[in-house]
């Protein structure tokens, strides 16, 4: 912590100039001076300059009293962070990103990058690759600047350029006063009031059969139980770096009632005491975030929260490996997003080496309706003996894509006719993803499988955050897997070996013309058994279900 610094503390390596230390120091003077708020202050700086140079790096570590290697290896460690020399010129004024995850590469996302490249000016525009922005149902999708467009076309993006649509969207839905009026946190009130006890609510949570939506599936009454099970204080995080390719359900819920998805964390903190919140979100969701940024002002004026809770909005930079638990939680830190060896958990030791509770999106979002409607509304939900409905976001060669809240324990042919309206005209069914792209693939004739936690793991997949990418018979599986595997390889942290070196090879192995099967299987082995966490550990299921069950295709 700074107040533990020494006053005469300087920094290794280059020395601020003054003025620099100071034009930082205006840019973040809303802020107060904290270690563990360096990525907010690195956007500001992005988004204030377009870029972040040397010098600002130096007069960050001379503000914050870091070393510069701690604040440069932090900034290069996200991918929407431009760090460039103090000498370099500057970047172009308007960044475009462009999806190539899967569903934006079925539907021409290459040839896009290609035209925008060639057609736009470059001293004007910089054209970049992208991974998922949560638009797979709108694909190809893009970013200029913070707009994201949906479907688009090269003529989309000069029109945008033209007009100076370079801000997000304004994000609709049931703002405060609506959902207070509809008896909104009432059951809130109701906790605090201690007309419900916790251990009522986490009785109903386990009889509902609710669990973690994130992808881990654990069940949400027992984790609560074990975060209470340890020395306070606790506190609390959301998981809303929703950064699996193909998955974007909790866009959804934020869009359409935000407010449901605070009362449900804020039933879960007063369960487990937690006083300070902690809300991690994608970079990619600006619109989402800036309404969050007023609907928290607005609890925080109400009489909605009691006593001294507290909660904090952190921004994530573009890093799919902080959608794991514990590397999430080292960016909250203001750190690279490393993932932790666990041993221990984060429900021992998480956020700032306190007892943490940490949650997906959806998983809180479905809290206040089990309490007032009670577990059996939640849990019949489901098909074939499963509970509870479960979101699923399909996008792919459908008809109609998005979220499709749906029976849990449906099949994957059930879903395709009865929510999605079939395959677009002209193609046939081949294929899924069941889980966004570590979850393997299955082929069609697999469609009749329970789609839900558990019922995929012996075909060599599973169902994690219920991302569906459909791929029909005109579509190349050997490049659906490159596509998967090269995702896997730059979002790879570099913090083990299996995983940063095991993803390079394994791309150029499937770049060859016959694939080696006997080695790729065995470096998907070694990835999966030596690599620290989910990433390198399931990056091969595409790899090892291609060859099991697509190898004629080969």
């Amino acid at each position: 912590m700074l107040d533990v610094r020494k006053k005469n503390f300087y920094p290794k390596g280059r020395n601020s100039d003054e003025s620099d230390i100071s034009d930082v120091k205006n840019l973040i003077k809303h802020l107060p001076i904290k270690r563990d708020l360096l990525i907010e202050y690195l956007h500001i700086i992005q988004d204030k300059y377009n870029q972040i140079r040397k010098k600002h790096l130096g007069a960050l570590a001379s503000i914050l009293k870091i070393p510069m290697a701690e604040a440069f290896e932090v900034a290069t460690f996200y991918a929407h962070f431009d760090v460039i020399e103090d000498d370099e010129d500057d970047l172009p004024p308007t960044t475009i990103r462009v999806c190539d995850s899967l569903t934006c590469d079925l539907y021409g996302a290459n040839k896009l990058i290609g035209e925008l490249k060639s057609n736009l000016d470059p001293q004007k525009v910089r054209v970049v690759r992208a991974p998922c922005m949560g638009l797979c149902d709108k694909a190809p999708a893009c970013e200029v600047g913070h707009n994201h467009l949906e479907n688009f076309t090269l003529n989309d993006v000069k029109v945008a350029l033209n007009e100076n649509h370079t801000h997000p969207k304004e994000v609709g839905g049931i703002d405060f006063d609506e959902y207070v009026k509809d008896g909104g946190y009432q059951t809130l009130r109701k906790c605090y009031d201690n007309k419900i006890s916790v251990d009522e609510v986490i009785d109903k949570l386990n009889v509902s059969g609710l669990k973690g939506m994130g992808g881990a599936g654990f069940p949400s009454g027992q984790k609560w139980k074990f975060v209470r099970m340890e020395k306070g204080p606790r506190l609390m995080t959301i998981n809303g770096d929703e950064g699996e390719p193909g998955t974007f359900k909790d866009k959804l819920y934020l869009e359409s009632n935000m407010h449901k998805f605070f009362e449900g964390m804020l039933i879960a903190a007063w369960a487990v005491e937690a006083k300070k919140i902690y809300i991690y979100m994608r970079d990619e969701y600006p619109g989402i975030r800036e309404k969050m940024i007023k609907e928290i002002e607005k609890i925080e004026a109400s009489d909605v929260l009691r006593g001294d809770t507290k909660i904090y909005l952190r921004r994530g930079a573009g890093a799919y490996i902080c959608g794991e638990e514990s590397a999430m939680i080292e960016s909250i830190e203001g750190k690279r997003g490393l993932p932790r060896h666990k041993p221990p958990f984060v429900s021992k030791v998480g956020l700032f080496g306190k007892p943490t509770l940490n949650h997906n999106i959806e998983t809180v979002y479905w809290v206040r309706d089990i309490l007032e409607k009670g577990p059996e509304w939640y849990s019949k939900q489901g098909r074939r003996g499963h509970k509870g409905p479960h979101s699923f976001s399909v996008s792919g060669r459908v008809k109609n894509p998005g979220v499709k809240i749906a029976p849990a324990g449906i099949t994957m042919n059930e879903l395709l006719e009865e929510y999605c309206g079939g395959m677009e005209d002209g193609h046939k069914f081949f294929g899924y993803l069941p889980g966004g792209a570590s979850g393997g693939i299955l082929p069609a004739d697999k469609a009749d499988i329970p789609l839900d936690f558990g019922t995929l793991e012996e075909y060599g997949c599973f169902i994690g955050s219920g991302a569906i990418v459909v791929f029909s018979d005109k579509d190349d599986i050997k490049n659906v897997v490159v596509n998967l595997l090269k995702f896997f390889n730059d979002e790879s942290c570099g913090q083990c070996t299996p995983c940063r070196v095991g993803t390079e090879k394994a791309v150029k192995l499937l770049e060859k013309n016959i694939w080696d099967e006997d080695l790729l299987r065995d470096l998907v082995d070694t990835m999966g058994e030596a690599s620290i966490c989910g990433l390198g550990q399931a990056a091969g299921n595409p790899i090892t279900c291609s060859l099991n069950y697509f190898k004629e295709r080969l």
